[in-house]
C-alpha cells in the first residue's frame, strides 16, 4: 500500500523539477495537469483528515486550466502548490488521523485484500500478470468486475447430425483433419471435426501469414474441441464460419470448461479462455467474500437483491438452473445487484449533497413578479414561453430560506443570458452583489459588453475581472467590489482570486459549467454566505444522464428558440470537393458576410496527419484567399492578442477566422455565416455542434460544411449524419450518449463522481431509478449516516466517493 509520504513526494517531484531549471522547463513536462490530478486522487484513497482532503481537492483545483495560463501564473500556481503540498504533510494535520477500530477496521482489512496484486493469484505469477494488466486486471478487486462478456450453454451439447442449419449451436467432437483449401484464388483454412454421429466444416476466410500460423499452432489433428456459432448448409455439409473455439483437454478440470453454462470473458493475447476461466474461478472461491456487502440488509431484501458474494459468484460462474438468455443479456438477478450498488451510492453521495443544501440557511430574496415584463420594455422584444418559465423558477428558488442551487440547460443560441440577468437583477434589487464567471476571457468580456446595456438600463453597475486586468485597473475595481459598489461582477477564474472581495455577494452565476473545476465552484460560493447559485450550459445533457451527474441541482431547460432563428443548413463534403467548398466560402465573403474556418491542431503534429491551423492559415491567405483578409485565432495566444483578433471579426475588418476550437463556447459574430469544420471526422457530437452554433446569430440564413476525409469510422459516419438531419442540440446529446455510451460522454469523467464498472445508464435506467428511490429514502430517516446498521455503508461510499462529498452543493 502506498503511503502518504510517498504520495507527496510524488506530488512535489515535477513542481521542484522545474523550479530548480528557474521555470525554464515548465512547458516541457507533459500533462502536468493530468499528473497532478491522478496523483491526487491516489492519495485522497488513503485515510486523511478533512483538512487534507479540502487541501488535496485545492491542490487539483489549481491545475484544472493549468496549460491556458501564461508563464508568469504558471510559476504562481507551482510555488503556491508546493505550499499546499508541504500543509499536507505537517504533523498538525496528520496527527488527527485516526485508526480504524471494530467494523470499520474490518472494512478497512476487506479493501486491503481486495487491493492485493493479481500476481499473488494461484496459477498466475508475474508473466500472467502483465498479460492481465494489459486488459486493466491489475489488483484482485479488478478481476472481481472482469465480467464475462458473453455465455455458452454447454449444459447438453446435442449430437453433430442434429445440429439444425439456421440455429446458432454449441458442438463437441474430435478434429479429424485442418488445412487451407484453394478455391479458385481463394484461400479458406478449414477444420473437420467429428463424433460418433456424423461432422461438422468450420472454416475461416480472409486471414493474413500471422493468423493462419496462429491456427497452424494452436489446433492439432485428434484435439476435443467445443465449437460455437451459426450453423450454415452447404452442399449437404454442415459448416460454420469463423465459429468461437475452444481446445478441451482430460486435465481434471473438465466441469469447470463442460456440462454447464460456460463465461467467456474477453481475451488477451496469450491467454486463451480456459486460462482465464481457471484464474477466476480461483478469484471467485477465494476472494468473491471479502467484497462488502455496504447496502443496507433491508433495501437489498425488499428488492429482492441476492447477496454481493452470491451476484459476484453466480456471474462468473452460473449454476446450470440460471436463465441462460439474461446472463447472456446482462440481465440476470446478479448483474442487477452488482448494477444497483453502483448506483446506489452514486445516488447516496447526491442525496447527502442535496440534502446539505437544503438544511443551509441561504438568503430569502424579495421577488418582484414583474421581472420578465420589466425586461421585455428595455429589450424591446418578447421572451420565450421557455425563458418565462425558467425565470419564474429561479425566483421561485430565490424567495426560498435557503441557498438555490439551479443547472439551466438550454441549446445554443436559447436565450440563457437574459434569463441569468434576470437572477442578477433580483439579487441587486434586494442589496446584494452577483458574481457571473465564465472559463474564457472572450466569453467574459462578450457577456460584459451583452449584458451592460441592460445593467445600465436599470441603473445597476457593472465591472468586468480579467487575469489580463493591469495593476491600475485592478487597483480601481478591486475596493469598489469590497466595497459593494458594484452590483453585477463579470470575469473569469479572476473572481475567485483571493484579492477580490465582495461586500455582500447574494448570487454566483457559473456559465458553461462543465469547464471549471468542483474546487472553482466551492471557491466561488465562499466569496458570500451560501449565495444562491446557478449554473448554465449550453451542452445538451440528456435527462437520464443530467439526473445522474447533477441529482443534487434541480434542473431547468430552456427548451425552445427565440422566433426568427432560423436553421443552420449543414452538408457534409469530402477531400475531393475541397474547391467547391473554397468556392463557397469566396461567394459568402462576396456577399459581404464572413466565415470561419476550423482545424483540430494548432501547429504540425509528428504523430497525427492532420491539417493545422498555423500552417493552413498561411496556406489560405497566400495561396486561396490573396484578395481577403484572413486572422488566425488559438488557445496559446496571449488574452490581449485574442481579443484584438476578435475585435477585428466582429468589427468586420476581417473576413474569415482561421481557428481552433477555442471558439467552441460563446463567440457571438451576427455577420458570420459560414462555418467550415475540417477533419470533421474526428470531432464528437457535442463539440461539432457547439462549432455550429457560432453561425446563425443573425437574422441572415447560414451554412455548416463538415469537411471530412472519405475514410472514417462507422461512428464518425453516424456522427456527421445525426448533424445534417437535425439541430435540436437535446437530440444530437441523446445520440451522442448512445454512440459514446455514459462513460466517455462529455464532462462525465471530469464531473468529480464515482466511476461505474458494470451498470449503464442508458439499459439499466429502471435499475437507476429504484437505488436513486432508495438512497433518498434512506437519507432521508438517517441524513448523518449515525444508525450503527450503516457502518459498512457509510465507509463504502467514504471509500467510492474518496473525499469529493466534501464538496456538497456546488454540482
Amino acid at each position: 500500500m502506498e503511503s502518504l509520504s510517498d504520495l507527496i513526494q510524488l506530488l512535489k517531484n515535477p513542481l521542484l523539477f522545474i523550479c530548480r531549471t528557474g521555470f525554464k522547463k515548465v512547458d516541457s513536462v507533459k500533462d502536468l495537469d493530468t499528473t497532478i490530478s491522478l496523483l491526487v486522487d491516489r492519495t485522497l484513497s488513503l485515510k486523511l483528515t478533512e483538512e487534507q482532503v479540502e487541501l488535496l481537492n485545492e491542490l487539483r483545483g489549481k491545475f484544472s486550466e493549468f496549460p491556458n495560463h501564461d508563464l508568469d501564473a504558471k510559476k504562481r500556481i507551482i510555488q503556491e502548490s508546493l505550499e499546499i503540498i508541504d500543509k499536507i504533510d505537517s504533523p498538525e494535520l496528520s496527527s488527527g488521523i485516526e485508526e480504524p477500530q471494530g467494523v470499520l477496521s474490518s472494512f478497512a482489512e476487506r479493501k486491503q485484500v481486495l487491493a492485493t496484486g493479481i500476481q499473488y493469484v494461484k496459477g498466475v505469477g508475474p508473466r500472467i500478470a502483465a498479460l492481465l494488466k494489459r486488459k486493466g486486471i491489475v489488483t484482485i478487486e479488478d478481476a472481481l468486475f472482469y465480467l464475462p462478456r458473453s455465455y455458452e450453454d454447454r449444459r447438453n451439447i446435442k449430437p453433430i447430425s442434429r445440429a439444425v442449419p439456421g440455429n446458432r449451436e454449441t458442438l463437441r467432437g474430435r478434429i479429424l483433419g485442418l488445412g487451407v483449401v484453394s478455391y479458385g484464388r481463394r484461400r479458406i483454412f478449414e477444420m473437420v471435426i467429428g463424433d460418433e454421429s456424423g461432422t461438422v466444416i468450420a472454416k475461416w476466410f480472409n486471414f493474413n501469414e500471422a493468423y493462419l500460423s496462429h491456427l497452424k499452432r494452436r489446433y492439432s489433428k485428434g484435439e476435443t474441441v467445443v465449437i460455437s456459432g451459426k450453423i450454415e448448409a452447404f452442399r449437404y455439409q454442415r459448416e460454420v464460419l469463423h465459429p468461437d473455439i475452444e481446445v478441451i483437454k482430460e486435465d481434471g478440470d473438465e466441469s469447470l470448461h463442460f456440462k454447464r453454462i460456460v463465461p467467456k470473458y474477453s481475451e488477451a493475447e496469450g491467454l486463451h479462455q480456459k486460462t482465464i476461466r481457471r484464474i477466476m474461478k480461483n478469484v471467485v472461491d477465494r476472494y468473491g467474500c471479502e467484497i462488502p456487502d455496504a447496502v443496507p440488509r433491508s433495501i437489498s431484501e425488499r428488492l429482492g437483491l441476492p447477496d454481493v458474494a452470491v451476484a459476484f459468484e453466480r456471474i462468473h460462474f452460473p449454476k446450470n438452473e440460471d436463465d441462460f438468455d439474461r446472463l447472456v443479456d446482462g440481465r440476470s438477478a446478479y448483474h442487477r445487484r452488482i448494477i444497483f450498488d453502483e448506483f446506489f451510492f452514486l445516488e447516496l453521495g447526491l442525496a447527502l449533497r442535496k440534502r446539505g443544501l437544503v438544511l443551509g440557511k441561504g438568503i430569502a430574496f424579495r421577488v418582484n413578479n414583474n421581472i420578465p415584463e420589466r425586461l421585455e420594455n428595455l429589450i424591446g422584444f418578447s421572451l420565450t414561453g421557455a425563458q418565462r418559465r425558467v425565470i419564474g423558477e429561479i425566483a421561485d428558488d430565490m424567495a426560498k430560506p435557503h441557498p438555490m442551487n439551479r443547472l439551466i440547460q438550454g441549446d445554443v443560441g436559447s436565450g440563457k443570458t437574459v434569463v441569468a440577468f434576470a437572477a442578477a437583477l433580483v439579487a441587486a434589487e434586494n442589496d446584494y452583489q452577483a458574481a457571473f464567471m465564465a472559463p474564457t476571457e472572450i466569453l467574459a468580456e462578450q457577456h460584459f459588453a451583452t449584458l451592460r446595456p441592460l445593467a445600465e438600463g436599470f441603473g445597476l453597475s457593472m465591472a468586468l475581472l480579467t487575469s489580463n486586468m493591469n495593476s491600475t485597473r485592478r487597483r480601481e475595481v478591486y475596493p469598489k467590489i469590497n466595497a459593494g459598489e458594484i452590483n453585477v461582477v463579470v470575469g473569469t477564474h479572476a473572481i475567485i482570486q483571493e484579492g477580490v472581495g465582495f461586500s455582500k455577494l447574494g448570487l454566483g452565476i457559473i456559465d458553461e459549467q462543465h469547464r471549471f473545476g468542483v474546487v472553482q465552484r466551492a471557491s466561488l460560493k465562499k466569496k458570500g454566505i451560501n449565495p444562491d447559485i446557478l449554473v448554465m450550459t449550453a451542452t445538451p445533457i440528456p435527462r437520464t444522464l443530467a439526473m445522474t451527474v447533477y441529482g443534487d441541482l434541480d434542473v431547468s431547460i430552456i427548451d425552445e428558440m427565440p422566433p426568427g432563428r432560423l436553421p443552420v443548413r449543414t452538408q457534409v463534403y469530402h477531400e475531393r470537393q475541397r474547391k467547391r467548398v473554397y468556392e463557397i466560402v469566396a461567394d459568402e465573403i462576396s456577399r459581404g458576410f464572413q466565415a470561419f474556418i476550423v482545424y483540430p491542431l494548432i501547429e504540425e503534429s509528428e504523430t497525427v496527419d492532420l491539417m493545422n491551423a498555423t500552417t493552413m492559415y498561411e496556406h489560405l491567405q497566400k495561396d486561396v484567399f490573396p484578395d481577403y483578409c484572413l486572422a488566425l485565432l488559438h488557445g496559446r495566444m496571449k488574452g490581449e492578442e485574442k481579443e484584438a483578433v476578435m475585435q477585428s471579426f466582429k468589427q468586420g475588418s476581417v473576413q474569415i477566422l482561421v481557428s481552433t476550437t477555442v471558439i467552441e463556447v460563446g463567440i457571438d459574430v451576427p455577420r458570420a455565416t459560414l462555418m467550415v469544420i475540417e477533419h470533421a471526422e474526428r470531432f464528437g457530437l457535442s463539440q461539432l455542434h457547439q462549432l455550429r452554433g457560432r453561425v446563425g446569430r443573425g437574422e441572415h440564413s447560414s451554412q455548416c460544411i463538415l469537411l471530412a476525409q472519405f475514410k472514417k469510422s462507422d461512428e464518425a459516419r453516424k456522427r456527421l449524419e445525426i448533424m445534417e438531419e437535425t439541430n435540436d442540440g437535446f437530440r444530437i446529446a441523446e445520440e451522442d450518449l448512445a454512440i459514446r455510451g455514459p462513460g466517455d460522454f462529455f464532462g462525465v469523467r471530469q464531473s468529480g463522481l464515482p466511476d461505474f464498472r458494470v451498470a449503464n445508464i442508458i439499459r439499466d435506467a429502471k435499475v437507476l431509478n429504484e437505488a436513486r428511490r432508495e438512497a433518498f429514502d434512506l437519507v432521508s430517516k438517517d441524513p448523518l449516516l449515525q444508525d450503527p446498521k450503516h457502518h459498512f455503508m457509510k465507509e463504502s461510499l467514504k471509500q467510492r466517493w474518496k473525499g469529493r462529498l466534501q464538496l456538497a452543493g456546488i454540482g
